[in-house]
């Protein structure tokens, strides 16, 4: 997999500032909506903002280090196919999407980092905060559908 040119990348106080103080605001003026915006712009960073690395195994053993925005995206389609049966098997449900075809000998891709030798598993790190910020937003949509109703 060829090198890309890195494009420009705001830096990730930037995001960590703005929530903070979203939540300060929120805090000074008793907001709880605008604490619930907090909250859910925190989770749509984690998981599609966060610029991090695509962390994919390759069948050689090294990891991807491919820069992708938000831990649910990959650096490629193959890598991102890894990725989505990562994700939903940490779910502890099978990939409702995968090909016909999911366990392809000639599959370019390995495991995802840090993984035992099952295929797609994702890192500690990863479903640490994957978990957190899914369940984070589940109650900032049902906290917000209780409070308009």
């Amino acid at each position: 997999m060829g090198r890309r040119r890195r494009r420009w990348r705001e830096p990730v106080y930037v995001w960590w500032v703005a929530i903070a103080a979203l939540m300060l605001a929120s805090v000074l003026l008793s907001a709880w909506r605008l604490a619930l915006l907090a909250l859910l712009m925190w989770c749509v960073y984690e998981f599609a903002l966060n610029p991090t690395v695509c962390r994919v195994m390759t069948r050689q053993g090294f990891a991807c280090h491919e820069p992708v925005r938000g831990r649910l995206f990959a650096c490629s389609s193959a890598h991102q196919r890894v990725k989505n049966d990562a994700i939903w098997r940490a779910a502890g449900l099978p990939n409702p999407f995968a090909r016909a075809t999911p366990h392809d000998p000639n599959r370019d891709t390995g495991v995802v980092v840090y993984s035992p030798a099952v295929r797609a598993r994702l890192a500690q790190n990863d479903r640490i905060i994957l978990t957190i910020a899914g369940v984070v937003g589940l109650v900032v949509i049902l906290t917000a559908v209780v409070g308009i109703v």
